[in-house]
């Protein structure tokens, strides 16, 4: 067989260019050293006439050589230089512009090295678009994996989405994809465009590293440079690092975005993260929370989804504002002394056609075979936290909140949905481990190396487990055999309380069990106790509304949990709306009930939680030894027949300590004798039958005396009144 020579070589390779099957475009066109001079070849199809634009100066025309590819030869010249093309299309039109197969890579080969082995803990940074100078010219560095891939384009408004312009080249067996595209700026909006591997078809694709978007729903990336925003919140971080999680104060109100408060005058939307900002932070410092936790703020297609369907794991959602403004919201809430935690999905992700699934035509972030790649509960596709570079596009997307937001958590959802692979399945719908069982070893794996990364790396930031199993040691770390998250989310706490509380009080000596079966496991992990939006939807009934009784005994009975939840060992969550005693089930479209703080009664129910956030700040007994043994006592664990229940929360620090007693009755107890640990005056910090908060207005009169009578093994006690359905705390003093 006669070998080709050169030109028939190059002449091949121009017809991939030209058919948008090439893999290394770079290699013919661009500039190229040819015999005794240099060669510029450029691909512009429907161009009638195309010259070259020297820096040195001058004016070369192009000859067309094939099919829109036209070329010139520059005799004498040994080196490679700087040059425009201009272009002339039909009309006369003419476009004078860099070309970008003459500059060298943006990638270096330990980029591609750490990303192949799964390591590169800042892949965002080279990864997805990136505005930079190049060779002295200004543009934007384009990266994609798309391994399986025949070719890949950037389109976009500088191209009119035209994806044989701008074909990138492959970087060698990465699998990864990079094209410099000089002259393009912050704004931009593009995609990528892939010609599959098998059968060539033409797909487009949000990039995965994008960290803006469109606005939903319209689906095109948006070039954005993440190093305008200037951040003030040094004093907290610098705090932040310094603390231990376990000993401080959680009180975290969870909110959704787009329905915690809306614009009626202004078509009812939603505010902007620049408004929430303010309006937030105003209202958490006035009922005393914490922490602030935004369900999933990561851009998502389908509103609905409340955005647990992630399009876009690196780009807040547009709906609300520019990525800037979502920094400006978490700089002010840290300003203002309040702490921010996101919801983050890394278990599932939609199967919208611009989004991840498929994307480069085959299962990359997911598994293949359905039984392991699909989640049947939610019609979505599964990670393969196996594979190196999924694992890494994760967790360095973890890293990046972190990193580039300062946020001080992540709520990592639906985990029993990773550890378990017959997670919702039935038999022969799942695929078991090595060992034949049920385990997922990969997204174990998976876990323990974020959370390791995540604890090295942020000093004071935590990670929260939705994790409604009995899977042992969610909440401790690696080394001590654990998955290593900072805390667990106690699922089973939330259903039994609220169980017994949804029960008529005539029957919850029967159900006296359902309150204090939790504190046999209270200290196994570093429980967060949550009443979260999942609890008020879908039928369930508001918190409001699963409380028995009349309006009258509703706000008391759902007083009266409060002040249960937040004396019980475990940091604290509540769902946005809960606070006003909203009879109404959450509606993701529409402003939680605003208007029912005009009655006095629902007033009185946030005021009420702002009392408890506020007390429970300044007594170290409520918060320091939440998860252990010391820090808790029963007093009265089995007065069933009375619906009664007592205990002791102990500080640390010495003599600290808080009497939590509850009538879960409605009629009130007097004379009732409760044992106290030491002889002497206590205060009576609360009463959630104040007449402030709406109650009867029975209680104690704001302090007691105890005898020196023993009782419910203490060595000392007091004879109360127990208002109905009410929760009383006492501290000495």
């Amino acid at each position: 067989m006669k070998k080709p020579t050169d030109r028939q070589q190059i002449d091949a390779e121009l017809q991939q260019i030209v058919e948008l099957r090439h893999g290394e475009p770079h290699r013919v066109l661009g500039i190229h050293p040819d015999g005794d001079g240099m060669v510029v070849r450029t691909y512009r199809p429907d161009a009638v006439a195309i010259h070259i634009l020297p820096d040195f100066g001058g004016r070369i025309p192009m000859a067309q050589r094939k099919d829109g590819v036209f070329e010139a030869r520059l005799n004498g010249r040994t080196e490679t230089f700087n040059y425009q093309v201009e272009v002339e299309y039909p009309g006369k039109k003419t476009f004078t512009l860099r070309d970008p197969y003459s500059f060298l890579p943006t990638l270096g080969d330990m980029d591609l090295y750490y990303a192949g082995e799964g390591r590169h803990e800042e892949l965002w940074k080279r990864m997805g678009a990136h505005p930079v100078h190049h060779n002295g010219i200004s543009g934007v560095a384009f990266a994609v994996w798309a391994p399986t891939a025949q070719s890949v384009s950037v389109v976009g408004d500088f191209n009119s989405w035209d994806g044989r312009l701008h074909t990138m080249r492959r970087m060698g067996a990465s699998g990864i994809w990079e094209l410099f595209i000089p002259e393009v700026g912050e704004g931009t909006r593009y995609k990528f465009e892939i010609r599959t591997g098998q059968g060539g078809h033409r797909i487009l694709k949000s990039d995965p590293f994008a960290f803006r978007t469109e606005v939903p729903p319209a689906t095109a990336s948006v070039v954005h440079d993440l190093n305008h925003f200037q951040w003030s919140d040094g004093a907290w971080m610098q705090a932040r690092a310094t603390q231990d999680v376990h000993r401080q104060p959680w009180s975290v109100y969870e909110v959704h975005l787009a329905s915690w408060r809306r614009v009626v005058e202004d078509g009812d939307r939603p505010l902007t993260y620049r408004e929430m900002a303010h309006a937030l932070s105003d209202y958490l410092k006035k009922t005393g929370f914490t922490h602030v936790e935004l369900m999933p703020v990561a851009e998502h297609p389908f509103g609905g989804s409340w955005g647990y369907q992630v399009g876009n794991y690196y780009a807040p959602t547009a709906r609300f504002g520019h990525p800037d403004d979502f920094r400006y919201l978490v700089n002010h809430l840290h300003e203002q002394g309040i702490g921010v935690i996101l919801d983050w999905v890394p278990g599932h992700f939609p199967r919208d056609s611009h989004a991840l699934g498929q994307f480069d035509g085959t299962a990359l972030y997911e598994h293949a075979d359905p039984r392991q790649g699909s989640q049947p509960d939610w019609g979505t596709y599964v990670f393969n936290f196996g594979r190196n570079e999924v694992r890494n596009f994760l967790i360095a997307n973890a890293l990046f909140w972190f990193e580039e937001y300062h946020l001080d958590g992540l709520r990592v959802d639906a985990v029993a949905s990773m550890l378990y692979l017959d997670y919702s399945r039935k038999q022969g719908e799942w695929i078991p481990n090595r060992w034949g069982g049920r385990e997922n070893e990969e997204a174990i794996a998976f876990m323990r190396e974020l959370n390791d990364k995540v604890r090295a790396k942020y000093p004071g930031a935590v990670m929260i487990a939705e994790e409604s199993t009995a899977w042992p040691k969610v909440s401790q770390p690696t080394s001590e055999g654990g998955l290593g998250f900072h805390f667990k989310w106690n699922m089973g706490w939330m259903h039994d309380t609220l169980k017994y509380f949804s029960k008529d009080p005539i029957y919850r000596q029967h159900h006296h069990s359902q309150l204090t079966f939790g504190l046999l496991y209270a200290f196994s992990e570093h429980f967060m106790l949550p009443l979260s939006h999942d609890e008020v939807v879908h039928g369930k009934g508001s918190l409001y509304g699963k409380m028995p009784g009349d309006d009258w005994q509703k706000r008391a009975n759902l007083r009266a949990l409060f002040a249960w939840m937040w004396a019980h060992p475990g940091k604290k969550l509540l769902f946005m709306g809960g606070e006003l005693g909203q009879p109404s089930e959450w509606n993701n479209d529409k402003s939680i009930d605003w208007h029912l703080l005009e009655k006095k009664e629902h007033a009185g129910i946030q005021s009420l939680v702002g009392d408890i956030n506020r007390l429970y700040r300044s007594h170290p007994a409520l918060y320091d030894a939440d998860s252990e043994p010391m820090g808790f006592q029963w007093l009265q664990p089995d007065s069933a027949a009375s619906n009664v229940l007592a205990f002791v929360r102990r500080s640390r620090q010495p003599g600290g300590h808080v009497v939590c007693i509850a009538n879960l009755s409605p009629v009130p107890r007097e004379e009732y004798r409760v044992g106290f640990p030491r002889h002497g005056g206590y205060v009576e910090l609360l009463n959630t039958d104040s007449d402030g908060y709406g109650g009867s207005g029975l209680g104690n009169k704001g302090r007691i005396h105890t005898q020196p009578q023993s009782w419910d093994g203490q060595e000392a006690s007091a004879v109360l009144t127990l208002p109905p359905l009410s929760v009383l705390w006492f501290t000495p003093g």
